[in-house]
This record gives C-alpha cells, sequence and structure tokens, in this order.
C-alpha cells in the first residue's frame, strides 16, 4: 500500500483509538511507519538496517508499505500526523494517573519527536531538490 494511503489509515485509526493502551499501539504504528517511509526514501548506503519499529509489537501498516509514489506528500501528511500524535500524547500524559503509563506516554511521545525531526529533515531536502530543480541549479 502507498504511504499516502497508510497515513490516512494510521490518522483514521488514531482518532479511533480508545483508552491509552490503545493510543500507546498507534502511537508505535505510527512511529514505525514514519521509520519506513524514511527508509524508503533515504538512499541505500544511509538505511537503518532491520525492520521498522524494532523492539515493539510487530508494525502492521508499515509492513504493508508497498511504496511512496509521492514523496513530498508522504513526508507532509507524515509531519503533521506526528505533530497530531505528540498533541494527543501530551494530553494522555497529563491524564493519567499511572505513573508507568505516564512514561509509556512520554517514551512513545520522545519517539514520535524523533521521527518528525527525520520526516522534517527529508522534507526539507525534498523541498529544497525541487526547488532547485525549478530554478535549475
Amino acid at each position: 500500500m502507498d504511504a499516502v494511503r497508510l497515513v490516512e489509515s494510521m490518522r483514521h485509526a488514531l482518532k479511533g483509538a480508545r483508552g491509552e493502551q490503545e493510543l500507546l499501539a498507534e502511537a508505535w504504528e505510527a512511529q514505525a511507519l514514519a521509520e519506513a517511509v524514511v527508509g524508503r526514501l533515504l538512499p541505500d548506503e544511509m538505511r537503518p538496517t532491520g525492520p521498522p519499529g524494532t523492539g515493539r509489537a510487530a508494525p502492521r501498516r508499515a509492513a504493508m508499505l508497498t511504496g511512496v509514489r509521492e514523496p513530498a506528500t508522504a513526508l507532509r501528511d507524515l509531519r503533521d500526523l506526528l505533530s497530531e500524535l505528540g498533541v494527543v500524547l501530551v494530553s494522555a500524559a497529563c491524564s493519567v494517573e499511572d505513573e508507568s503509563l505516564y512514561w509509556q506516554c512520554i517514551e512513545a511521545l520522545d519517539a514520535a519527536a524523533d521521527s518528525r525531526d527525520h520526516v522534517c529533515a527529508l522534507l526539507r531536502d525534498a523541498t529544497a531538490g525541487g526547488d532547485r530543480q525549478r530554478s535549475g541549479t
């Protein structure tokens, strides 16, 4: 499945998450999807080794990624999804009473922020490359 469709699917799943555990599962799915998309767009020598989302539950949506037909659109959508996820995770962290669950939210928030940083860097590179091509440099 194409990255843009997967991001949209992830957005719907995130909105439908009920409770902190479902939210955390969707957060790790989003992080794994971001990792998979970024990995697809990096040159071979810069790609991470191993499956996306290593160390967490098997990422279902990231495993369905077959391509990135519209890199700039996919990266913008992914950046926006990760930003939305950050807001939701902060809200969840502030509302939970269980300390363990609080730290799980913070860990997921850190991972989402790191993924968003990678997506933003790649988006800047992609946008700058397109600007250079349009200007003829």
